[in-house]
């Protein structure tokens, strides 16, 4: 089959396809025929080299997370799911003509796989900051809202009765306004337009662009716990915290199972790539400027 590989760090161009071996689904894990697989800012860091991989690499390394397609085999010790249904997850090396999964749920009934399958990391990482945030009710402010991440913590954070402020680029907003958020543009001042649309404050922030708004997220907030980033891995010095997958308390399937039960969840997919077009892929996946997703498809 054809996959992704990268056999150095470097920049996209040195991502290629090769002719692989099908992987066989180990324990717990299941095989999926990838219909869509989701590029991932992460990606881009682990293939640039700028992720500790604890260990030296063994290279050649596969690159994606995210993917969504029908089983074609499971793994032993696995239930609840069967050859040919169709699932979304996460899994290693997603990006290939089939892929395995580690964590996944069904994909609901009218959601095209393709679009579910840059629903993983996404939808994960939203239940997870709510989960750590623990807000009950009141109102969030999210820094960096339109990407996937920010599509769906406004999502679940609507669902659960929150008040949400997103801040983005101004040409965004309709979008953000579309999912249910109040929108903000980010930037100077940022203090006073919350003050105009929340003028009680807000009951916590959401850091997910790592743009160095931590201090003025902290400034808004009752306590500085009450900030949570997923891309500052500066923000402890300010008091606020950091989330990510390492520090996870809870089962990915959780935020999956939160999206396929939420009506009308969808996660907008700002381009859809050929396999072979990978690298730019990559590349505007490393710009940080992308509205939802941007998917894959083999």
């Amino acid at each position: 089959m054809r996959a992704v590989q990268f056999t150095s760090f470097g920049g996209p161009e040195v991502l290629r396809i090769a002719d692989v071996d099908v992987p066989a689904p180990g324990p717990d894990e299941i095989l999926v025929r990838v219909a869509g697989a989701g590029v991932n800012q992460l990606d881009t860091k682990i293939r640039a080299g700028a992720m500790p991989q604890g260990r030296p690499a063994a290279f050649p390394l596969g690159t994606g997370v995210d993917a969504a397609g029908a089983v074609t085999a499971v793994g032993p010790g696995v239930t609840g799911v069967a050859v040919g249904d169709v699932v979304f997850g996460t899994g290693r090396a997603t990006m290939a003509e089939q892929a395995i999964l580690t964590a996944w749920a069904t994909v609901p009934r009218g959601v095209d796989p393709v679009e579910a399958g840059g629903w993983g990391v996404a939808t994960e990482t939203a239940g997870r900051l709510l989960t750590e945030l623990g807000l009950r009710e009141g109102t969030l402010l999210v820094s960096g809202a339109s990407g996937g991440v920010g599509s769906a913590v406004v999502q679940f954070a609507v669902a659960r009765g929150l008040t949400v402020i997103g801040t983005a680029s101004a040409p965004r907003h309709e979008y953000l306004a579309g999912l249910g958020a109040i929108p903000l543009a980010y930037g100077a001042g940022l203090a006073d337009r919350v003050a105009e649309v929340a003028p009680h404050g807000v009951d916590g922030a959401f850091d997910l662009s790592g743009a160095g708004v931590i201090p003025e997220l902290v400034g808004l907030v009752t306590h500085p716990t009450d900030v949570i980033s997923i891309a500052d891995f500066t923000a402890p010095g300010h008091g606020a915290r950091v989330s990510t997958g390492a520090t996870r308390t809870m089962r990915p399937e959780d935020g999956f199972a939160e999206a396929a039960a939420l009506p009308g969840f969808a996660l907008r997919v700002e381009r859809r790539y050929a396999l072979v077009d990978i690298a730019d892929a990559h590349r505007q996946a490393a710009g940080g400027h992308t509205v939802g997703k941007l998917v894959v498809t083999p």
